[in-house]
């Protein structure tokens, strides 16, 4: 054997089982990631910013939620006390490297009373518990993950896994994009939000159990941080669910980012829309995004190639994001420079291009998201100006969600997979203790 193990992607779930591994003490461990190192990343140019060292966390505003309702699907696999414990732990370790120690949200007597506001205007609050790092102290805490790991693991970035090889319904190695067969005793499988295809073609080549996930998406919400600053200030982010009245499909908040800024992401070919929001600079702007969950059965199965298809659609007629007012989607016209020059919100992304979402929406997306905002309106007096802004594409794409055990174990023996290209997991905790759950698997494994 070349490698005990070898660990696919350096996301918050490689990361962390590699750092599991390596304060476990076992060796060799060699984590192979697509993407570019750390120190070689940058979030503008950058061609995919969901790959290399941090995943698609890297550039994000680092929220962690230690609630165990969201950010995946771990309960449902290992229990939902014993998930809140592991959110703990893992939450405890970014401190350790130093994400901040101040806690938002929680059940308190104000995000109850909020909770009932919600009720009455026909929305669902999750209440959470969150820890913002903040976008410019994410690469910090990333920075200093990688140091520990690196002391003990081999790191190999800008290297593909091609292939999973297995034998005997045991896996056997890794397949590398220079040609390379790595000889290993375990695989963990944690190639990411960017690798979600690439382990669906990975699931069906090795037989592996599998099922699509739906698909999100929606737009980018832009509008004056005082509409949303009695809810902002009492949970930070708020997690609200809403059914549309038309077609009951779910529609629900994401990503919200008080007092920061819009920016627009690269995915290969492909630019979509998100948020981040800092620790130390504030804009006049809160931004959250709003998704249409999509789901597909037969005989299309396939919601990530949905989901592109979308975003592509609005790339071709924006040249990229779209921005509206929405007052003008309202109104059944496009957005002119003119217009949103008279526009109350001052889009903090410069980049996006003013136009209409109604040509790239279907109708069924369109009415759910013009739905919610009216919604949200009756909570946060202003949500449905003429005034406010909205971006689009944001999609989030989730891998088929491959069939697991307890300890994250696939059918192929010694096959574990974690994290969002698993289909487990949609944010960076959960990710995070996938990551440890599997190493954790691998060393009692190893230690009967």
């Amino acid at each position: 054997m070349d490698y005990v193990v070898v660990i696919i992607g350096a996301g918050p779930a490689g990361i962390f089982a590699a750092l599991t591994l390596a304060e476990a003490g076992l060796s060799p461990v060699l984590l192979v990631e697509q993407g570019k190192d750390l120190k070689d990343r940058a979030r503008r140019g950058a061609n995919d910013m969901l790959c290399g060292w941090g995943g698609a966390g890297a550039f994000s505003d680092g929220k962690l939620t230690l609630s165990p309702e969201v950010g995946g699907f771990l309960a449902d696999l290992v229990g939902t006390a014993a998930l809140k414990e592991l959110l703990h732990e893992a939450d405890a370790v970014y401190v350790r490297f130093g994400a901040p120690d101040r806690l938002y949200g929680g059940m308190t007597p104000q995000v109850e009373e909020l909770a009932d506001r919600a009720r009455l205007a026909d929305l669902e609050l999750i209440p959470m518990t969150v820890r913002h790092i903040g976008t410019e102290n994410c690469m910090i805490v990333l920075d200093r993950l990688k140091k520990a790991v690196e002391k003990s693991v081999h790191i190999r970035t800008q290297c593909q896994a091609v292939r999973i090889l297995a034998e005997e319904g045991a896996v056997r190695g890794v397949e590398l994009s220079d040609g390379r067969l790595v000889r290993c005793r375990y695989v963990i499988a944690a190639p990411g939000r960017s690798g979600a295809p690439w382990m669906k073609e990975q699931a069906q080549i090795l037989g592996l159990p599998s099922q699509a996930s739906p698909v999100d998406i929606g737009v980018r919400v832009e509008l004056p941080a005082v509409v949303f600053k009695h809810i902002t200030d009492i949970s930070y982010e708020s997690k609200l669910i809403y059914f549309t009245k038309t077609f009951d499909d779910k529609v629900r908040t994401f990503c919200m980012n008080p007092y920061g800024e819009v920016v627009q992401e690269s995915n290969g070919s492909m630019i979509t829309v998100n948020g981040h929001s800092y620790a130390g600079k504030k804009t006049a702007n809160t931004n959250f995004a709003l998704l249409v969950s999509s789901a597909f059965t037969e005989p299309f199965d396939d919601p990530i190639a949905y989901g592109r298809y979308i975003a592509r659609l609005a790339n071709l007629l924006g040249k990229g994001v779209i921005v509206q007012r929405l007052g003008d989607l309202m109104a059944g016209r496009r957005t002119t420079r003119e217009r949103l020059a008279r526009c109350l919100t001052r889009p903090t992304l410069k980049e996006a291009v003013p136009g209409d979402l109604s040509y790239v929406f279907p109708y069924r997306h369109l009415l759910g998201l013009v739905e919610m905002l009216q919604a949200l309106d009756k909570i946060a007096p202003g949500t449905a100006s003429r005034h406010t802004l909205l971006y689009g594409v944001e999609v989030k794409f989730y891998s088929h969600r491959i069939q697991l055990n307890d300890r994250l174990e696939t059918p192929i023996r010694n096959l574990f997979a974690a994290g969002d290209g698993a289909g487990i997991t949609r944010g960076l905790l959960q990710a995070s203790v996938s990551g440890m759950l599997a190493a954790r698997s691998v060393l009692q494994r190893e230690a009967s």
